[in-house]
């Protein structure tokens, strides 16, 4: 049984403020390129969507910090981790269909690659926390 308080606290607090963080720059990102420039790179816009959205769920899941929502946080995490992975060895890949950065392309190197450390970070704070 996870002590699932555990996860809001100490640098809990510090790791659901930079989600947080990450959950409004991904979704207001996402929004203005779907809104605006959405023909240019859909594929990528769409998959700023994505990344906003798992963002959101996982700041939700710690800060709520139930049994349930650390199950919810470690698969939010867990498909961000893969996300970014995925999406970071893609970008390199197919350069033309990320022709404006995205979240998780070129695994967050528009955002100090912290995208790539910040799951694992996650994982290992869910490790951490459970009894």
């Amino acid at each position: 049984m996870a002590d699932a308080e555990a996860t809001r606290h100490g640098p809990g607090r510090i790791l659901i403020a930079v989600y947080g963080i990450f959950a409004l720059a991904a979704t207001s990102r996402a929004a203005v390129q779907i809104a605006t420039q959405f023909s240019e790179a859909p594929i990528a816009y769409v998959l700023s969507a994505v990344a906003a959205v798992i963002y959101c769920a996982a700041t939700f899941a710690l800060a709520k910090a139930t049994d349930v929502s650390r199950k919810v946080a470690f698969a939010a995490i867990s498909v961000e981790l893969v996300g970014v992975l995925a999406i970071g060895a893609f970008s390199y890949l197919a350069p033309d269909d990320f022709p404006d950065q995205t979240v998780w392309s070129h695994f967050g190197q528009g955002y100090l690659f912290i995208p790539v450390v910040l799951p694992v970070l996650g994982l290992l704070w869910l490790r951490r926390t459970r009894q």
